[in-house]
């Protein structure tokens, strides 16, 4: 039988993680594959940090819904008939059931098991032949509800109902993501996530990580994005997410055949954004790949310590989809950028396996790998400052 590795020495050990990225060394094995430590996660990280649901454009009319899971905790966001956007459990209070699956308009939610009714507001409404039930009151009983926060379109919800506002810590990466106006962006809403077998570490770290890019992806399809254009920079110590750009070797390149863009270009992009592509991560849940005429964005969902499920969806500047031959020119994009993600898909597996080995070892990072240093400056500390929490509630 294994050992725990929640003690102290664990935990002190982490720092090293979070030094700079010439001193830095990757996190332990066991991060990524310890069932103890992912239960811990949760506590540290998914229960106070923001986490991306969704697009608040998949819920424009009263009675719009869609649901979703994160760390096996069902979700319904709905669009209220009073026009407000609110995020809530769909877990029944009466047997557990889920009142509310897919996506859809509706005017009140109904548990299909014993037909109690829930506003769209959480408020329980109705709940038959409860009569005779002794000290009860339906006034009493609702959904619990979220937190829920807007950025660039995006829906964050927070299950700490006393969590500070996330807009205030991202402003460094707003500023930098600016011109894409993503609130008005246009992209349909992807179809449901794929289980994946790795930890959802593995996955945030690959979506930013430079290294790889001209190594892995060498050939046509991403040769125009070199990883010695990478740059890394400096954040507010407070920032909550990071991100790199990295140059490209001519203006609007973009992952197709051709290597430049086919749909329109966000029309605000400066040249200096345009001649680069720029990588963004808001931990735990939302990464962002954003180029000159498209941006792809991963809501990543941890459902275990060795598998999560992620929602892949797009985004193209408004009028793009009009183009009588935008189908035909997104799929051409859609294509390369499948042929990429196809080989990152391959490796995160094959990382998730070594990470399991006995002789799988803290590694040291290249310069190149500045986004993992940052996204450990961000884990560490609340890895930390958590333990301290626990260990003393066990005392």
């Amino acid at each position: 039988m294994s050992r725990s590795i929640m003690n102290d020495a664990f935990f002190d050990a982490m720092a090293s993680s979070a030094l700079s990225v010439e001193e830095a060394v990757t996190l332990a094995p066991e991060c990524y594959t310890d069932a103890e430590f992912y239960e811990f996660e949760k506590e540290a990280l998914f229960n106070h940090e923001w986490l991306c649901v969704g697009r608040e454009d998949w819920v424009k009319a009263p009675g719009d819904y869609f649901t979703t899971t994160i760390i096996d905790e069902p979700i319904v966001v709905a669009r209220g008939l009073d026009g407000v956007l609110r995020a809530m459990s769909s877990v029944c209070q009466h047997r557990a059931m889920l009142v509310a699956e897919g996506a859809g308009n509706a005017r009140a939610f109904v548990c299909p098991y014993h037909h109690w009714t829930y506003g769209l507001d959480g408020a329980l409404v109705n709940a038959p032949a409860m009569g005779k039930t002794c000290n009860f009151n339906r006034k009493d009983i609702a959904l619990p509800t979220f937190q829920v926060e807007i950025w660039h379109g995006f829906i964050f919800i927070n299950f700490d109902a006393d969590a500070p506002p996330l807009a205030p810590r991202l402003s460094a990466l707003s500023d930098i993501i600016a011109n894409y106006d993503l609130a008005s962006a246009e992209g349909p809403r992807p179809e449901p996530g794929a289980r994946h077998p790795w930890n959802w570490k593995v996955m945030l770290e690959n979506n930013n990580d430079g290294y790889h890019a001209s190594r892995l992806h060498q050939g046509p399809l991403h040769d125009f994005v070199p990883s010695g254009q990478a740059v890394f920079p400096e954040l507010p110590e407070n920032t909550a997410g990071y991100y790199r750009t990295n140059g490209t070797l001519h203006k609007d390149a973009s992952f197709n055949a051709t290597q430049r863009a086919l749909l329109p270009v966000f029309p605000e992009l400066t040249e200096d954004e345009r001649n680069r592509m720029t990588f963004v991560n808001i931990p735990p849940t939302l990464s962002l790949v954003m180029m000159s005429d498209m941006v792809i964005y991963l809501i990543i969902r941890a459902e275990g310590p060795e598998h999560h499920t992620m929602d892949t969806g797009l985004l193209v500047a408004p009028g793009a989809t009009k183009d009588p031959a935008y189908e035909h020119k997104l799929q051409m994009n859609w294509m390369a950028s499948e042929t990429i993600i196809a080989q990152d898909f391959h490796v995160d597996e094959m990382v998730q396996l070594g990470l399991r080995s006995r002789h799988a070892i803290r590694g040291r990072y290249s310069w190149q790998e500045g986004a993992q240093q940052s996204f450990n400056s961000w884990l560490v500390p609340r890895y930390q400052e958590t333990w301290k929490r626990w260990k003393a509630g066990r005392g």
